[in-house]
Formats: C-alpha cells, structure tokens, sequence
C-alpha cells in the first residue's frame, strides 16, 4: 500500500483541457486543420488496431489504479476509442516524477466511444482502459519501433510510494 494517496476525477476531453498534453483533431474545414503535425523521428509511422482490458490494471472501490505511466520520445500517437467509454492519464513530458509534487500535473480524461486524441512527443500516459467490463478497442497510429521508445515510470514503487487513483 502506498504511502501517499491521489485521487484524480477524470474530466472530459476538450480540445482546451487537452493542449498541454496533445491537440483533438478537427475537421478538414476547420481553419486550425494542419496547424498541428505528427512526428516520426525514426520515420516508422504505423498504424494498427490495439486493445486493453480491465484485467491489466488493477482496481479500487474509489476507481481503476495508475501506478505506472510511459512515455515515447521519438514520435507522437495518434488514438481513436472505437466501442466502449475508457480513461486515459497523462502528465507533462517535462516531469521525472522525482517529487511526489510533480503528480499535481497528473490529469485524467473521460474518452467516449470515437473521441480521437493526439499525446505530443514524451507526453506520459496511462491508458486508455475501459471503465467497464469490456475491453476497449483503439485505433492507433504511433511508431512501429514504439517498444524500442517506451519509457515507464512506476509510480506505485517511487520512494515516495504514489497510487493515483482515476475515478471515471
């Protein structure tokens, strides 16, 4: 059990709440459409059809538990949420999580089916898990080496022995 405990309330996704972590794509009429490009430094943009059940996380009375988060620095992803409502953490890629005071600028988003994100480069996240019994399906684009690109950070093992709690 963790020392110290966070408790996160997952907000909706908005185009506002979301910039310091990525941007929501919008249409192709929309006069902000191209203002924001994907990156693929290895310049291995794949794109494929990813899954997560409720069985891979654990959970509490208060909410699902986010005790590690992970980060790719060579290219952004792009994520689509295809059936079922889910959450998604994220933090700044600016953070080491060296501080328990770094986990103030931990956020969380409530994702309805179809909600379609993009995390900037190093963005850290967790996530998206279904809020349900059912898994959800996300169509993803991110880079084909991403496992070669994956930094984690264990939240629930930090000296300072952080759970963060995402209550949908």
């Amino acid at each position: 059990m963790a020392d110290i405990a966070r408790s996160i309330v997952a907000e909706p996704l908005t185009a506002e709440a979301w910039a310091r972590f990525g941007w929501i794509p919008v249409t192709d009429t929309d006069p902000a459409d191209g203002a924001e490009r994907l990156t693929f430094e290895w310049n291995d943009v794949h794109l494929n059809v990813i899954s997560h059940t409720p069985a891979e996380i654990d959970h509490t009375p208060d909410g699902l538990l986010c005790n590690e988060m992970f980060r790719h620095d060579s290219h952004t992803q792009a994520l689509l949420t295809l059936d079922v409502p889910s959450v998604i953490a994220v933090a700044p890629a600016e953070l080491d999580f060296s501080d328990p005071a770094q986990l103030d600028a931990v956020r969380a988003f409530f994702l309805e089916p179809l909600d379609s994100f993009v995390l900037h480069q190093g963005t850290w996240h967790w996530g998206p898990f279904p809020v349900g019994e059912r898994a959800v399906t996300l169509y993803n684009v991110q880079g084909l080496r991403y496992a070669e690109d994956n930094t984690k950070v264990d939240l629930g093992s930090r000296s300072f022995g952080i759970e963060v709690r995402v209550a949908p």
